[in-house]
């Protein structure tokens, strides 16, 4: 009984990431040279880009953040600080503090990371082809500090049918003042 239920298990998973494999969001992958609109980069200020080096990123982050931003970690499903924070407020960049996502984007997709139907201002993120592990994907990178924030999926919600999968360690929560 216990084989039929891990074979189970391991067949529906395969069609999971099989079906997921080579969705990439085909309106936002890749534009010429990985960059939004350089017009839309000045008009919300990602022209100030952050540089640093390792040392510094170091010294400035937590393991953690420095994992999932600097080295494109992902932490486990179920375990980040937001996955399951639904308050009002904005979510900022952990990196640099840019504000990416509005609390009212965002929504339960039961994936175990918070997910977002669209971000602040797309001039804000860098969208970058990602065939790691096998899979192609659509990696969110902040376009101030290039900081990895996790992937963005065409399974989401209307408006959009977007997921912005984040990583809660590649982010800040500042909640809404009452």
């Amino acid at each position: 009984m216990l084989k039929i239920f891990i074979l189970g298990f391991i067949a529906i998973s395969v069609l999971v990431l099989w079906n997921y494999a080579g969705r990439s969001p085909k309106n936002i992958l890749l534009t010429k040279n990985n960059m939004p609109d350089s017009t839309k980069n000045k008009e919300s200020g990602m022209n100030d880009k952050i540089f640093k080096t390792e040392d510094e990123w170091k010294k400035e982050l937590s393991p953690e953040q420095y994992k999932i931003l600097r080295e494109k970690g992902t932490e486990r499903a179920f375990t980040g600080k937001y996955w399951n924070n639904f308050e009002l407020g904005t979510y900022v960049c952990a990196g640099c503090g840019t504000e990416l996502f509005n609390s009212d984007t965002k929504f339960e997709s039961s994936c175990g990371w918070p997910s977002y139907f669209e971000p602040i201002d797309s001039s804000r993120i860098i969208y970058r082809e990602d065939k790691s592990f096998g899979m192609t994907r659509t990696e969110v990178i902040c376009a101030k500090c290039g900081g990895h924030l996790g992937h963005v999926f065409e399974d989401g919600p209307p408006p959009t049918g977007l997921r912005y999968c984040i990583n809660s360690g590649s982010m800040k929560f500042i909640p809404k003042e009452k």
